[in-house]
């Protein structure tokens, strides 16, 4: 059986028993027993009699897919919530006519129950029509950071290797400018700060071919 076996951040290696071939479609079973087939890449490395090689979803799925899905899923919430708002805002107003009035509670008198319940529950449903507008507010705000995240880029995918080398080159870019004048050192640590973003972008790099090359 092959497995999921985390390899960095955002990147699963399928972990198994016997040798395949780049390109091969292969199942691999997830920790809740769910399979998935998958493609096969390159082989990472081997260890205690598995391989261990770099794959991606034959069905397309990814990060980007996933991320599309919660920020759907998110605004189906916010639909629901500003709905079930909208029915407590009708429900506060059903006595509208009558509260508009502005009619002093009769003590004693046997009105004084049902006058006292209609504003409980006006108080009462207005408070969920709030509660309920909050909530689609939420999920909106939520929805939306999803629908950026969908369209990230990261290791765990064979595009990466264009993005983290055009990161790699606005890096050196930008390091070779502030070296040379081109840009301003904005403190002390610009030129520092600046390697270390090539050193990363290179890494980077560098295990994007690894993974998907």
């Amino acid at each position: 059986m092959n497995t999921y076996v985390k390899y960095v951040p955002n990147v699963f290696l399928a972990k198994c028993e016997e040798k395949h071939e780049k390109g091969e479609v292969i199942d691999v079973t997830t920790k809740y027993g769910k399979e998935n087939e998958s493609i096969v890449f390159n082989l990472m490395f081997e260890k205690d009699g598995f391989y261990y090689y770099s794959i991606v979803r034959a069905d397309g799925f990814n990060v980007q897919e996933w991320a599309k899905q919660r920020a759907e899923r998110r605004l189906e919430w916010a639909a629901s919530a500003e709905r079930k708002s909208e029915e407590y805002f009708n429900a506060s107003n059903k006595h509208a006519d009558f509260l508009s009035l502005g009619e002093p509670i009769k003590i004693g008198h046997h009105s004084e129950r049902r006058h006292r319940r209609i504003i409980e529950e006006a108080h009462n449903n207005m408070g969920k029509c709030v509660e309920f507008s909050n909530k689609a507010e939420k999920y909106e705000s939520k929805a939306e950071y999803w629908a950026r995240r969908a369209n990230t880029i990261n290791l765990s995918m064979p595009e990466s290797i264009e993005y983290y080398e055009h990161k790699l080159e606005v890096a050196k870019e930008r390091h070779e400018g502030l070296k040379s004048g081109k840009y301003p050192r904005e403190h002390a640590y610009s030129l520092t700060y600046a390697k270390k973003g090539v050193n990363e972008a290179q890494k980077n790099f560098d295990l994007a071919k690894k993974l998907w090359a």
